[in-house]
């Protein structure tokens, strides 16, 4: 399930790019998709999340680390027995997600010389969120869906105040 959601990811991704470099073109030119609400918008990345850039040596650096989150994750998936894995197949899935997020990102930081091709433009008006693309939202799927159907379980169990998330969520009734 691992490759088979990460080689998704990364197909989904470069498919998209490659169709938003060919029709949104001129850059941040919006495209209403929802209304004013979801729009597409090309637009390059040539750094890291959030616009983050190190100057000229920005490829060089994010692709670096890349590859290292790359590593780290497929050691995450093999640190467990395949026993173990088909009986966690939420963590499977969430690491396939990150790991083909993170890889399709790094195939576009290399790809293309401008950058990392953004286009999904989520907002209000003049309030929107920062330009993303299929990689990033399968990185932050990855990353954040687990703990946050662990954290909502716990909540249901009534085990928070015994988990480490004390602190973060608030007290139930009788605890401290």
């Amino acid at each position: 399930m691992f490759w088979a959601t990460a080689a998704c990811v990364i197909a989904v991704d470069l498919v998209s790019k490659l169709l938003a470099e060919q029709y949104l073109a001129p850059r941040y030119v919006p495209h209403p998709v929802i209304g004013d609400v979801v729009r597409f918008t090309l637009a390059y990345n040539p750094g890291a999340a959030f616009s983050m850039s190190l100057g000229p040596y920005s490829r060089l650096i994010f692709g670096t680390f890349a590859v290292i989150a790359l590593v780290v994750l497929w050691r995450l998936y093999r640190m467990t027995g395949a026993g173990v894995r088909a009986g966690d197949r939420l963590r499977v899935f969430a690491l396939g997600l990150a790991w083909g997020g993170a890889a399709g990102n790094l195939i576009d930081r290399f790809r293309s010389p401008q950058g990392v091709v953004d286009f999904i433009d989520i907002g209000v008006g003049d309030v929107r969120f920062w330009t993303f693309n299929v990689a990033d939202s399968a990185v932050t799927i990855g990353v954040l869906g687990p703990r946050w159907a662990f954290a909502l379980v716990a909540i249901g169990l009534g085990v928070v105040g015994s988990l480490p998330l004390r602190g973060v969520l608030p007290p139930q009734r009788g605890s401290r």
